[in-house]
């Protein structure tokens, strides 16, 4: 580590800049960076888990220095301050500051590829690393298939579930959205006017003139499936003999990581598959492959791009790949040229004009070299000008500036949430309105309002903090407590019977006047027979899932089975209730990982009309969680305080984050009944 004064002289030139450091030793060097960074996150994103090392003692450091940049943004940050942070290394700093800083808005995006719920799964600290990501507001990834991966994973192992990429987290919402990267294009399509007179990149601009070059650019890592790809192209040319002598392979490999094991490895076995090739098929005046083990400037680069006839691009796993769209940028004017680029890349999704291949058959990068050095100058020149197009469009700055723009908007929609939250002055009123009336009604609903949601139903019974509440509340004489639930009648009366309030179950079908049950004259049951059979159907064939019946309710709960399969169970089901129960008043309902099957016309608002019109009220209160909640707040008189447990749409006047932050309100009222 730099000693204090070479650190102070380091900060006051960032500071010019305006910027901050953030020190390191060699230590956290060692095991942040080349450990869990490079050694853990690196491979085991890449698919390359043979490679992963589960080290506790990188980890650990990994997270120290995750929470230092977090200490630091901490010092310089301000509320209203919009944060960008940046790939793998710090993918706990989201979460970190999201600590400190509750309403500041954050982005992330992942530079790599996120891998699949079976890979990310064996992860030690994978649940870690979620919710260190799922402190930003937006989400960024570079394909839909890595945001997929991410979703899944997320619901799978934290139970967060999303819609279309939108997850509510601890109440807030997160936003998780596909950028693809692109490159500073005009720099790249302007770079014929660069000249570069090296003597490498001079010889491959002669050789050009005379033979076919396939060029190919890679950092050295076995992600970029390097090795694979100098066997397909000695293949290539021992099935394809009339083309030795005419095309050479020319293959930069930039250094990287030389003190990693599994580099030098790779370094030492691309350098014998190299020489094996050269030394079985070159002759006087050919060698097949001109392997650089170095980095070149950009004028080289440039250089390398226009004087190569196809560019083969075949990363066994790859986050984007920009050296691809560099290629195809700088194919200007006459220069023509053939992208060969591996589905495994992010940038193939970006090019569908190039040819694709699968970077582990060698027959089909044989294959697509091929039809490259055979393809026409104008199908060429179509396919180049097609990608060109698209990449002038989504350059790099239209990128940044897309995220930046996102995030912006999702800052202004947090502040219009926060504006409905219950809190602060909004709160104390509310407090002291309930303290000052006289008749006070409330009406809560139970399940996401009064406890949090649970796998099996019977699992969600109230805990002693609960029914204390409830008791006192009830207990002031003159208030009215009410809870309208979904639940059915035995259950809510076992768990709240003797506390003396009223309860509504079965979103209105039953109304417990705090003695006796009261059956809505509305409710019929003589559609069960003809539903319970697909329903019981449903469970043989799906594990895990099960019917509960009510009086005049069947519902099919999913909660314990996986996302995926639940989501097409239902989508298989749907039609056919909803076909089945057209001629009779019953109605089909999608709620929290149920399928409800019930009365149509009997709802939670209708139920608490009752109350309404039952007294003149001097404090309204209602307070629920998902959509049935909405039928109570549309039937609330105006100044009523609706209030919605959790973020999104809503018709409620206010909201809370979370049930305990609901559970704290209701604690607060009672100290105030007390």
């Amino acid at each position: 580590m730099e000693s204090p004064e070479e650190q102070q002289e380091i900060t006051t030139q960032f500071r010019e800049d305006g910027m901050v450091p953030v020190f390191l030793s060699d230590e956290d060097v060692s095991l942040y960076y080349e450990g869990f960074s490079n050694k853990t996150i690196w491979p085991h994103f890449h698919y390359f888990t043979q490679y992963t090392q589960y080290e506790k003692e990188y980890w650990e450091r990994y997270r120290t220095v995750n929470e230092r940049f977090a200490a630091v943004i901490a010092d310089h940050a301000r509320e209203d301050d919009l944060l960008w942070v940046h790939d793998y290394q710090l993918m706990l700093v989201p979460g970190l500051v999201r600590r400190q800083f509750p309403d500041i808005s954050i982005g992330f995006f992942l530079h790599i590829p996120f891998p699949s719920y079976e890979i990310f799964r064996t992860l030690p600290w994978r649940r870690e690393i979620l919710h260190g990501i799922l402190g930003a507001d937006l989400i960024g990834f570079h394909t839909f298939g890595y945001m997929r991966h991410f979703l899944s994973s997320t619901y799978r192992i934290t139970g967060f579930e999303h819609s279309l990429g939108r997850l509510t987290v601890e109440g807030r919402s997160v936003a998780v959205d596909v950028f693809p990267m692109g490159i500073d294009y005009e720099k790249w399509s302007q770079s014929a006017t660069v000249s570069d007179e090296s003597d490498e990149v001079q010889a491959i601009r002669e050789y050009g003139e005379s033979r076919k070059v396939v060029l190919s650019i890679d950092r050295l890592d076995y992600s970029k499936g390097i090795p694979e790809r100098v066997l397909a192209f000695a293949q290539f040319l021992r099935n394809n003999p009339r083309f030795q002598g005419q095309v050479t392979l020319v293959m930069v490999v930039v250094p990287s990581r030389a003190g990693v094991e599994q580099y030098q490895q790779l370094k030492e076995e691309i350098d014998e598959l190299v020489g094996r090739v050269n030394a079985e098929l070159s002759t006087f005046d050919w060698i097949p492959i001109r392997y650089y083990y170095r980095s070149f400037p950009f004028s080289s680069l440039s250089a390398m791009y226009r004087a190569a006839h196809v560019a083969l691009i075949t990363p066994i796993r790859d986050g984007m790949n920009l050296v691809a769209k560099e290629f195809v940028a700088s194919k200007q004017g006459e220069s023509m040229g053939v992208l060969i680029i591996s589905e495994m890349a992010g940038a193939a999704a970006d090019l569908p004009e190039a040819l694709t291949i699968n970077p582990m058959d060698a027959d089909d990068i044989e294959a697509a070299l091929l039809r490259a050095l055979e393809m026409p100058e104008d199908e060429q020149r179509h396919n180049l000008e097609e990608m060109q197009k698209r990449l002038a469009r989504y350059s790099v700055k239209h990128w940044a500036s897309t995220f930046i723009r996102q995030q912006m908007e999702i800052q202004k929609a947090q502040e219009t949430r926060r504006s409905k939250l219950l809190a602060g002055s909004s709160r104390e009123r509310l407090l002291r309105e309930y303290h000052g009336a006289s008749r006070p009604l409330l009406l809560l609903d139970y399940d996401g309002t009064l406890v949090g949601f649970k796998k099996r139903p019977g699992e969600a019974a109230p805990d002693t903090d609960l029914l204390a509440t409830l008791k006192i509340l009830h207990d002031r004489g003159s208030t009215d407590v009410v809870v309208i639930s979904g639940r059915d009648r035995y259950t809510l009366e076992s768990w709240l019977g003797e506390l003396g309030i009223e309860i509504v179950s079965e979103h209105g079908v039953w109304h417990w006047d705090g003695a006796e049950w009261h059956l809505n004259e509305y409710a019929m049951n003589d559609w069960k027979p003809m539903v319970r059979p697909i329903l019981e159907n449903l469970v043989e064939r799906t594990p895990g899932s099960f019917i509960e019946e009510k009086d005049y309710t069947l519902a099919w709960h999913y909660r314990s089975i996986d996302i995926e399969l639940g989501a097409n169970r239902v989508r298989e089901i749907r039609d056919e209730l909803v076909y089945l129960t057209a001629n009779h008043n019953v109605q089909v309902l999608e709620g929290n990982k149920v399928v409800e099957v019930r009365n149509a016309g009997i709802d939670k608002g209708k139920a608490a009309s009752r109350w309404l019109n039952r007294e003149d009220w001097d404090f309204i209160m209602a307070i629920g969680d998902d959509h049935t909640d909405e039928d109570t707040f549309r039937a609330m008189p105006e100044g009523a305080w609706t209030v919605k447990v959790g973020t999104g749409r809503t018709d409620a006047r206010y909201t809370v984050r979370t049930v305990e932050e609901a559970r704290s309100l209701l604690r607060e009222m009672s100290t105030a009944a007390e």
